[in-house]
């Protein structure tokens, strides 16, 4: 049999530039934390597969669910009809959350785009004047145009800067292990977001507890809870993007319940379905959707898609949503079995800025102009994958987001496969 092309005639990958990258790995088949390639290698992927792959690959109880909803309602437009998953998942969110309306998306970029329009529009279906977003530094939301202006401006962004509306920022202070000065980085960001919301502002929008795709940056739960009193105090709407950091992904089902924080707006995706399908959803308090509820037709919340609720998405979403709750070890006890590593690892004279929250472990690699574009972080990469283990570094940024049916051997071999790369740099 002749084997595949390195790079398929016609599939474009994302975040990728050709002329200077590796062909793509060909996967074609997983099992728990492994992919197998068609040469037969197995890897773990110890980021289960850019942060989707909650329970593990081929997860037997979701595929079960799947299967069984395709055989009874594979689809339906969720404009006119609404179905028992649907119902389901949403009256579980709801409960888990605290937020009591749903509105369903596609991804995570979405998701997020759904909040913030929410968010905009609630002001004026109440006739008042709040212009001004905030976001943080650092921040990422999405790839879709309004996700996008709320990002921080970098090289993702760029082409598109004309199009991008503005959004005030204040700064996170991103934290790790033996920072002596994030007490007072803390207090110049909270004095900075005082000032913006001295403004008219419509909403202030976060990662709760990990900035994910800006390189792991972690802050402290108490700078969130001061974050949310300003936000209040100015009359603002908090939105949580907890798109990378929701079920279970920091140690607790929401980031937003670790840090102690309530959102009046939050975005899931990701893990929702345990990796099988696409989905997202935005959380809403019955507030704002009874500020859309009204005989006037421009207040409604003009937005849908073709796949909006899909049941076999809801479905999937469900049977990951049992996992969770059957095993919640899995997710509250990571954080102890990662720590073991990254302390032996923390000191390594190439290693700096050593964190750790939930099933996040992460460091900076010791190098000169540090940034998403610096060739350590795909050297390390190749090395690792030698050895069997499938990262997808940030840059100088060296992080592991296992899934959470990782065993003890398999994450030894992660953090052996680390330790023996950055040695090799």
């Amino acid at each position: 049999m002749t084997p595949p092309p390195a790079w398929h005639p016609h599939l474009w990958h994302p975040t990728t530039q050709v002329a200077r990258s590796e062909p793509p790995l060909r996967a074609v088949r997983g099992e728990g934390a492994l992919l197998e390639l068609d040469d037969g290698r197995r890897l773990i992927d110890a980021i289960s597969s850019w942060w989707v792959t909650l329970h593990g690959h081929a997860e037997p109880s979701i595929a079960a669910a799947v299967a069984l909803q395709a055989r009874t309602l594979e689809q339906v437009i969720f404009a006119n009809f609404r179905h028992p998953t649907a119902e389901a998942l949403a009256e579980r969110l709801s409960a888990l959350s605290g937020l009591e309306r749903l509105f369903f998306s596609d991804n995570g970029s979405t998701a997020v785009e759904v909040a913030l329009k929410i968010a905009w529009q609630w002001w004026q279906n109440q006739g008042i004047a709040r212009t001004q977003l905030i976001a943080f530094d650092g921040a990422y939301h999405g790839d879709t145009f309004g996700a996008m202006a709320l990002g921080a401006r970098s090289l993702f962004s760029a082409p598109f800067a004309p199009l991008l509306f503005d959004v005030a920022r204040a700064p996170w202070p991103a934290t790790w292990w033996g920072d002596a000065t994030v007490e007072a980085r803390e207090a110049a960001a909270l004095t900075r977001l005082e000032q913006l919301l001295s403004q008219p502002t419509a909403a202030v929008i976060l990662e709760p507890l990990v900035q994910g795709a800006s390189g792991m940056a972690m802050v402290r739960p108490v700078f969130l809870r001061q974050v949310e009193q300003r936000v209040r105090a100015a009359g603002a709407l908090l939105i949580a993007d907890e798109v990378l950091t929701g079920f279970g992904r920091c140690g607790e089902l929401f980031a937003c319940r670790q840090a102690g924080i309530r959102p009046d707006l939050m975005a899931l995706s990701k893990g929702l379905t345990g990796g099988f399908l696409p989905m997202g959803v935005t959380l809403a308090s019955e507030t704002l959707y009874a500020g859309f509820t009204d005989e006037e037709p421009s207040h409604t919340l003009f937005h849908g898609h073709s796949f909006t609720a899909n049941p076999l998405g809801c479905a999937a979403a469900l049977a990951s949503l049992d996992l969770l709750e059957a095993h919640p070890q899995r997710h509250r006890g990571l954080e102890a079995r990662h720590r073991v590593h990254l302390e032996a690892l923390a000191g390594h004279r190439k290693v700096r800025h050593p964190r750790l929250l939930g099933s996040i472990a992460a460091f900076d690699l010791a190098v000169e102009n540090p940034g998403y574009l610096h060739p350590a972080g795909r050297r390390l990469q190749q090395l690792a994958l030698a050895q069997g283990v499938f990262l997808r570094p940030l840059g100088h940024v060296v992080y592991l987001l296992p899934p959470l049916c990782i065993d003890d051997d398999q994450l030894a071999q992660c953090y052996g496969a680390i330790t023996s790369a950055i040695e090799h740099l």
